[in-house]
């Protein structure tokens, strides 16, 4: 077994006894067990994608986790979920000795925006917004979680890295480029006046512009985009004078009904059916409301 994941929600009531420094009452999601082998396929973002996805399902107001700092997976394990938000709190008393205990705040309305994976997945509010289209061969690759009801779910069951990962790159020669993190994202999966919809939402996380050469391009995409070394080499010398630039995002959510291109068009968002963009394009934050609202009509 590669990977295995159980977690558990615990009240109020829950007996801390053998934590120190004590827990107050809260109600908490315990990741009780978190093992995942080191190959590569990004198993552990998956898995953080999950725990938070029932975090907020279950309204807990912390996420916590015990664990042995002494293996060398464990201390991997320990810089991840230090790099999505969990903190040292103390130490927890077992028959085979003390365990280090990390803890993830879980607070609507605190998202920080200057480093949107410690408060992932709450969204920074003020702050700009933009729709950017990607095509349908691409689409789905990036986001399975998006994936439509015309596609089959067997034509994605091969482990990839960029599949299961929740930092992800988008590739783009967009005019527009001031993008800033904590930024939000609506991503437009191309395809027609009915067939276009726009599908998920993505969080910011950098921009990067000032790329010096081709292997630095390379090695900044690996294993986060949908393309393979050779592909992106293609696009890196397609346009020598309009080099492509990087966009760092976390994978936010999946709408779970998805406006249509025409729909978009009566609401005012997109205007002009005919004069999609074709990079990043601004959008308003009553504009993302209003996407957001009609999706949870369901």
């Amino acid at each position: 077994m590669s990977a295995f994941l159980f977690i558990k929600v615990e009240l109020a009531d829950e007996n801390y006894a053998d934590i120190n420094p004590p827990f107050k009452r809260k109600r908490r999601l315990k990741i009780g067990t978190f093992k995942v082998t080191s190959n590569g396929y990004k198993l552990g973002e998956r898995f953080l994608k999950i725990i938070f996805d029932n975090a907020l399902k279950q309204k807990v107001e912390e996420i916590y986790v015990t664990i042995f700092d002494k293996r060398q997976e464990q201390v991997r394990l320990i810089k991840l979920l230090e790099e999505w938000g969990f903190n040292f709190h103390g130490t927890k008393t077992t028959v085979n000795g003390d365990e280090v205990l990390f803890v993830k705040k879980f607070v609507k309305g605190k998202a920080d925006p200057a480093n949107p994976k410690k408060t992932y997945p709450f969204l920074q509010w003020d702050s700009s917004f933009f729709i950017v289209p990607i095509y349908p061969e691409y689409h789905t690759e990036l986001f399975p979680d998006s994936m439509l009801r015309t596609e089959s779910a067997m034509d994605f069951v091969e482990n990839k890295p960029h599949r299961n990962a929740v930092s992800k790159v988008y590739i783009s020669r967009s005019y527009e480029r001031r993008l800033d993190p904590g930024d939000l994202i609506v991503f437009y999966r191309t395809g027609g006046v009915y067939g276009g919809v726009a599908t998920t939402v993505g969080i910011v996380e950098s921009v990067v512009t000032d790329i010096p050469d081709e292997a630095t391009f390379v090695a900044l995409c690996r294993k986060r985009s949908v393309f393979t070394d050779d592909e992106l080499k293609e696009h890196w010398n397609f346009k020598k004078n309009n080099r492509p630039f990087i966009v760092n995002f976390l994978y936010s959510f999946s709408y779970a009904k998805r406006p249509t291109l025409k729909w978009l068009n009566e609401k005012g968002i997109i205007p002009n059916v005919l004069d999609m963009p074709r990079g990043f394009r601004r959008i308003s934050k009553e504009d993302f409301i209003t996407i957001a609202e009609y999706s949870r009509n369901v």
